[in-house]
């Protein structure tokens, strides 16, 4: 009886992850300590965190790049340095570095090249067209930031790729820019790969991911959904009808539109201020941005 294969659900997996840089002369930094994580396929998670926070060490890890000191990682559900892995991942760095000499499409030709790719002219011209980049002759060294990062998204979408991993992808991308590279970022993720972004800009982050974790000084001390991690447990935002008596609301905990209380209290004190003619026009949970919910997870000092 041939064997069972079960399909691989987790896109990437950590755990118990530790990485520890050796000093020559001693002061061992430690960068990565005892991380685990599990990033469902075609989720788009978001990894936020202060400068130094371990981020850029897991994406290394990720990619092969560097090997941890401690623990297990699989990446679509092989090893990282696995030359058949890494063909299927799509890598846009924080600091890119283009070859100045190249047009675009040779650059897009070279990158193909690396991952076994033997695409037509025509696909390189579709896959520039994508990112609002033209198909000339201009070489790379004359771009601007934003067309360098551009080019960087579109050698990273090369081949479809099963794992997009985004470090900074909108740096230098001016407003309306990035309100294209969300479309394209939604694009990959409906057809089904898994994103990875490491971005500074929070309010990206909510738009495109819809789970994120908190990394901090190597540990993730915060993962969820969007909503799970946003979301402030004991607190409430209120709307009622015109009319509803100020002194019955205030006098219930409705203040200035906002409760705080569990779900008991919030029924009882709801039961309260209708029994005395108030009516409820809207009732939320409370929700917090992403700035607001790093800040709370380094204890208020991002």
């Amino acid at each position: 009886m041939p064997p069972i294969v079960r399909p691989v659900t987790a896109a990437l997996a950590a755990t118990e992850l530790t990485k520890t840089y050796r000093a020559f002369l001693g002061g061992d930094h430690v960068a990565l300590r005892g991380l685990s994580l599990t990033v469902p396929r075609g989720a788009a998670f978001g990894l936020i965190g202060p400068n130094g926070a371990g981020k850029t060490t897991f994406i290394k890890v990720l990619l092969g790049v560097v090997r941890p000191s401690g623990g297990e990682v699989s990446v679509l559900g092989g090893e990282p340095g696995d030359v058949g892995v890494r063909a299927r991942i799509g890598y846009l760095p924080e600091r890119l570095h283009l070859p100045a000499a190249l047009s675009s499409r040779q650059f897009l030709r070279s990158v193909a090249t690396l991952k076994a790719l033997a695409p037509s002219d025509a696909e390189l011209r579709r896959a520039l067209e994508r990112v609002d980049l033209p198909d000339d002759r201009r070489r790379i060294g004359a771009f601007s930031k934003g067309m360098r990062q551009r080019l960087g998204l579109a050698a990273a979408m090369l081949g479809s790729p099963d794992l997009l991993i985004l470090d900074e992808p909108t740096d230098g991308i001016d407003p309306v820019g990035r309100v294209e590279v969300r479309r394209l970022l939604l694009e990959e993720r409906a057809r089904g790969a898994t994103l990875l972004l490491n971005s500074h800009l929070l309010s990206e982050t909510e738009r495109v991911c819809d789970r994120v974790g908190v990394l901090q000084a190597g540990k993730l001390t915060l993962e969820g959904s969007l909503d799970e991690v946003r979301r402030v447990s004991t607190a409430w935002r209120v709307q009622f009808a015109e009319g509803a008596a100020e002194g019955a609301l205030r006098g219930a905990g409705f203040i200035e539109g906002r409760f705080s209380g569990d779900v008991e209290a919030l029924n009882a004190a709801l039961d309260v201020v209708r029994a005395s003619g108030a009516r409820l026009v809207s009732l939320a949970p409370e929700v917090r941005d992403l700035e607001q919910v790093l800040s709370d997870a380094m204890g208020g000092d991002s």
